[in-house]
Parts: C-alpha cells; structure tokens; sequence
C-alpha cells in the first residue's frame, strides 16, 4: 500500500490522477463532453513519456483511481445509509472497488507500451510514435473498457463513449455503439498529442488536423441519418415517479402509504401505457391484493392500454426482480437476467454470504436470474422490450430483443445513492441504448431521472428529481434496425484488430 501511494504520490502520476478525476465533468450532470478528451490526451502525453510498461501501468492506475473514486464513489452511499455498514468501512469497500476498476486502464497502460516495445525499436520510437498514439493507445484503451464490460459480470459505468450521447459524435452510436464512440474519441485525444507534437516541432500539422475535422464532421452527417421507421401512431404514456425514501421502501408500517401512492398517481390519466418503477410495489406479485390489481387494470382497461408495474416474483422455491402488466393484454412477465453482484446475487456464496447477510441490509440480496431470451411484451399496440435498472447499462444485451422490439422501457430505484450524479448518468447511459437501437427510451423510477428519450437520443421530457409526480408524454414505436444492432460490438473489435495490426505493418512499408 505504501509502494502505492508513493508512485501515486509522484507529479506525474499526480497529474494522471487529477486527469482521471476530471473526466466525471464531462459525464452528466456537468457535461462538458471535451473535457474527457484533452485528459485522455494528457494520459496517452505520459505513456509516451514513460520508461517502461511498468511505469505506463503506475500512470494508467493512477488516472483510473481518479477516474473511478470521483465517478462511481457514490456507492458507499448504499452500504452506509441503506446497508448499514460503518461509514468508515463503507468508505475503504468505495476505494477498494474503485482500486479494482482501476487496473482496467493500468493494464491498458502496459499492453500499449509491450506493444511498443515488441514492434518497434528503439531507433524507431520517435519516427513511429504518431502510430502508438493515434493507434495503439485508443485501440488498446477501448478494448480494455469493452473488457470491464463483461468481466466479472460487468461493469462498464463511465465508458467514455457515453459522455458524447448530446455530442457531435454521437451520430456513431448507431453504427458501433457506445464503444465505437469511445474509440472515437480516443482517437481523437490521440490526435490531439500529435497536432500538438507536429506544432511544436514546426512539422505537417494540417494531418492530424484534418483527420479530427473529418471525424467529428462524420458524426454530425451520421447523426442526421435516419436508421429506423414509426411503427404506428404515437399514443399517450404516463411515467410514474413515487419518490419513495429508501428507508421506508420495504417498511412494512409504510406499506399502505405505498401501495396507495402508486394507486393514485396511476389512475390520475389516461394514458395508453402507464410505468411504474422497478419494484414499485415492494410485495410478490401473488401477495398483492387482487382487489388493487382490478383496480389498476379495470382503469387501464378504460383507457385502452396497459400497465407495467415492477414487482418481486417468486417462481419454484426461486425470487425474481420482475415487472408484470394488467390492462387489455393478457398479464405477461419480464425478469431481471443481469444482476447487481452483492445488490441482487451473492457470487463465490460459500466465502461472501456472510458479508452480504450479515453485514449488509439489502432485500431480496440472494435473486434468481430470468432467462437469457425474453420475448417483448406485447402491450399498447407496441413490442417493449423491458430492462431493470442496471441493465440497460449493457447495450449488447439490450439489442437481444431487436428488432422485433418496438419501444424500449427502462424501470428502475436510484434512491439507494442519494442526490450523488448517479441518477444523471444513469439517464445518460439510456440516451445512448436510444441512439444504438433507433428505439424511444421510456424511463420511470422511483426518485428520478424520470424521462422520455427520443430515438434520436435526445431527452424530451423529464421530471426534476425526488419529487412525487407522474410525466405524461407522448411515445411513438420504431421499426428497422441500425448497424449497431445487426453487428453488436463486433464492428467496434474489428476496428481495434485493424488499428493494432495497421500499427504494426506500418513501419514495415
């Protein structure tokens, strides 16, 4: 630990660590999308300064611990307010995991400069170093976040490609998804070390340049393609928002508060399609009164719609996170399949039980996972394909559905964590799944960001956080399928194959 702290404790890993912790700027709520970029540029600037892969992994850990204890610190909020864990205990399991996620970029750090090293020699260096940074770097940094993306089921909040969702590149999302707009703008951080090395040495700046300007011009022309087509007429939705504290959520002496919350915001419209959020009713679906279930169908009834409302199911001794409907279809289910280690599953159960329940307060910590393939729910003359908080943070998940899916709805509680960005950039993660897919993006939770998502990946409608309120909006079903959605992150991987294998034939010509 104290070996740590000194190589972190050196200026540049300083200023590695205080690049990491700038990026959280360009992530919602702040957004300034160009800040990501320049501090990327200033890592690639210290790899190519670095002596070796060793001290090229110090500098990628250092920027990564930034990264994620000022992104993703907000976790300790759940296991010290709601899991009633000691805040100093809570604070040390925020570092450690942020110190585990932090490997990602340090390993990032090393392979680039293995590559280097095993490519090109050291009378070559200077000559070929516009390859390890225009190339190398961003292919090897995006192939690392697609790896945090599935390694130990997955982890892939604050991808830098979801800080472009309002840029001008996000026009790539449909054709390489979140991933190809990060390599994007890798690239782009890489071609700014170049235009500036070219500049200082009096070289051909107007290259790099160019490249940039074409880049981000190529963005905004895609972004005026329409790659899908309305499925049918727009219809009314109505988007419930219960504001429930989490400290009273699964409060038996509040259930009636609760259930009678929910009654009244979702029978107060006339909407086609009403959501209510990820367990909005904090019952198993066959302990809800039947009597406030007819309720909620005979009003959707009325209205020639549907409901979804989320709820817990148990199915054959197993607990699922589900969200079933009433209305004019028939009652259909969708349970959640990707899981919140330590939240929803216990993994390695015979050496980690005791911690989660022992030490952690969390309902429902020990659920079982829904199947792989789900059909969508055919409700308000539309095919949604449903997804459970966290889910939808796995664009090549959520595109399983596609393109029989019409409309993509995201139900979800941010209440664990407080007023911290996470409800923010959760809503940013939806924008881009809305962009991948060509599909609207509903979204109702418990305490916000409650909104509607054009399939342009725009927001237009949300509802100010930790309000009780319903956001009555209008939603309009797609048909077709854009790039991203025929080729998942293939495209993306075949690119970065391409720019590693470009880099190392370079010189050879």
């Amino acid at each position: 630990m104290s070996r740590m702290i000194n190589n972190i404790a050196n200026k540049k890993s300083g200023l590695a660590l205080l690049a990491g912790m700038s990026c959280v700027l360009g992530f919602a709520p702040f957004g300034v999308f160009p800040i990501p970029i320049l501090a990327l540029a200033v890592l690639f600037t210290l790899w190519l300064g670095a002596d070796s892969p060793r001290a090229a992994a110090w500098l990628g850990f250092a920027f990564g611990l930034g990264l994620f204890c000022a992104g993703i610190g907000w976790i300790y909020i759940a296991m010290y307010q709601y899991g009633d864990m000691p805040l100093l205990l809570a604070l040390a399991a925020a570092f450690l995991f942020a110190a585990f996620w932090a490997l990602i970029p340090a390993l990032a750090g090393y392979m680039q400069a293995r590559f280097a090293m095993a490519v090109w020699t050291a009378a070559n260096q200077s000559r070929t170093s516009w390859l390890r940074i225009a190339l190398v770097m961003p292919a090897v940094w995006v192939l690392l976040e697609w790896v945090r993306g599935w390694l130990v089921t997955g982890f892939p909040w604050l991808v830098l490609g979801y800080v472009h969702s309002d840029s001008p590149l996000a026009g790539y999302a449909p054709l390489l998804g979140a991933y190809g707009v990060s390599l994007v703008a890798a690239i782009s951080a890489g071609l700014l070390v170049f235009l500036w090395q070219t500049m200082r040495r009096e070289r051909q700046w107007k290259l790099p340049l160019a490249v940039l300007v074409v880049l981000w011009g190529g963005g905004v022309l895609l972004g005026s393609v329409a790659w899908t087509q309305p499925h049918g007429e727009p219809f009314k939705v109505a988007l419930v928002q219960g504001n429930i504290p989490q400290n009273l959520k699964f409060n038996e002496d509040a259930l009636v508060s609760t259930l009678e919350t929910y009654r009244r915001l979702a029978t107060q419209n006339e909407a086609r399609l009403t959501v209510l959020p990820e367990t909005a009713l904090p019952l198993l679906r066959h302990e809800v009164p039947e009597n406030y279930s007819q309720r909620l169908r005979d009003h959707a009834k009325e209205s020639g719609g549907d409901m979804l409302i989320g709820v817990f199911e148990r199915n054959d001794g197993s607990y699922y996170n589900s969200v079933f409907t009433l209305g004019v279809a028939d009652e259909q289910h969708y349970r959640k399949h990707h899981l919140v280690p330590f939240g929803e599953f216990i993994p390695l159960r015979p050496l980690l039980g005791w911690f989660v329940n022992g030490v952690l307060n969390i309902p429902m910590g020990d659920l079982a996972r829904g199947d792989l393939q789900q059909a969508a729910l055919n409700v308000a003359g539309q095919h949604v394909a449903v997804n459970i908080c966290f889910e939808d943070v796995f664009g090549e998940e959520i595109i399983r559905s596609l393109p029989e899916a019409t409309l993509l709805v995201n139900v979800t509680n941010d209440a664990w964590y407080g007023n911290s960005p996470v409800a923010a950039q959760h809503n940013q993660i939806a924008q881009m799944r809305a962009l991948e897919t060509g599909r609207m993006m509903l979204r109702a939770t418990n305490t916000g960001v409650t909104s509607i998502i054009g399939a342009d990946g725009k927001v237009l409608q949300q509802l100010p956080q930790h309000v009780e309120a319903v956001l009555l909006g209008t939603a309009q079903g797609y048909d077709g399928i854009t790039p991203y959605v025929r080729w998942g992150n293939a495209a993306v991987l075949l690119l970065i194959v391409l720019m590693l294998a470009g880099a190392r034939a370079a010189p050879r010509r």
